[in-house]
Protein backbone atom coordinates (compact mmCIF):
# COMPACT_ATOMS: atom_id res chain seq x y z
CA UNK A 1 0.00 0.00 0.00
CA UNK A 2 1.47 3.36 -1.03
CA UNK A 3 1.94 5.95 1.71
CA UNK A 4 2.02 9.71 1.10
CA UNK A 5 3.49 11.77 3.95
CA UNK A 6 3.05 15.53 4.25
CA UNK A 7 4.92 17.51 6.92
CA UNK A 8 4.26 21.19 7.39
CA UNK A 9 2.55 23.92 9.32
CA UNK A 10 -0.95 23.94 10.74
CA UNK A 11 -3.86 23.57 8.31
CA UNK A 12 -7.57 24.00 8.80
CA UNK A 13 -9.77 20.91 8.70
CA UNK A 14 -11.07 21.98 5.27
CA UNK A 15 -7.50 22.35 3.95
CA UNK A 16 -6.55 18.92 5.31
CA UNK A 17 -9.54 17.27 3.67
CA UNK A 18 -8.88 18.99 0.35
CA UNK A 19 -5.19 18.07 0.40
CA UNK A 20 -5.93 14.46 1.33
CA UNK A 21 -8.49 14.05 -1.46
CA UNK A 22 -6.38 15.74 -4.12
CA UNK A 23 -3.14 13.95 -3.25
CA UNK A 24 -4.91 10.60 -3.29
CA UNK A 25 -6.68 11.35 -6.57
CA UNK A 26 -3.57 12.50 -8.42
CA UNK A 27 -1.38 9.69 -7.06
CA UNK A 28 -3.99 7.14 -8.08
CA UNK A 29 -4.27 8.62 -11.56
CA UNK A 30 -0.50 8.77 -12.10
CA UNK A 31 0.25 5.27 -10.75
CA UNK A 32 -2.91 3.48 -11.92
CA UNK A 33 -3.29 2.15 -8.37
CA UNK A 34 -6.78 2.30 -6.86
CA UNK A 35 -7.23 5.22 -4.45
CA UNK A 36 -8.52 2.69 -1.90
CA UNK A 37 -4.94 1.52 -1.37
CA UNK A 38 -3.38 4.91 -0.56
CA UNK A 39 -2.64 6.06 2.97
CA UNK A 40 -2.03 9.77 3.59
CA UNK A 41 -0.25 10.88 6.77
CA UNK A 42 -0.25 14.54 7.77
CA UNK A 43 2.24 15.67 10.38
CA UNK A 44 1.64 19.19 11.56
CA UNK A 45 4.49 21.18 13.04
CA UNK A 46 4.40 24.39 15.04
CA UNK A 47 5.73 27.45 13.21
CA UNK A 48 8.24 27.96 16.02
CA UNK A 49 10.02 24.70 15.15
CA UNK A 50 9.95 24.97 11.34
CA UNK A 51 12.85 26.81 9.75
CA UNK A 52 13.35 28.31 6.30
CA UNK A 53 16.48 30.20 5.30
CA UNK A 54 17.86 30.35 8.82
CA UNK A 55 14.76 31.67 10.56
CA UNK A 56 11.69 30.05 12.02
CA UNK A 57 8.40 30.27 10.14
CA UNK A 58 7.08 32.18 13.14
CA UNK A 59 9.87 34.78 12.73
CA UNK A 60 9.37 34.91 8.97
CA UNK A 61 5.62 35.49 9.32
CA UNK A 62 6.21 38.28 11.84
CA UNK A 63 8.77 39.92 9.53
CA UNK A 64 6.49 39.73 6.51
CA UNK A 65 3.53 41.25 8.38
CA UNK A 66 5.48 44.52 8.94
Amino acid sequence: MPVITVEGGKLSLEQKRNLLHRLTSVASEVTSISSAYFTVLMREREDAILGIGGETVEEMNARLKK
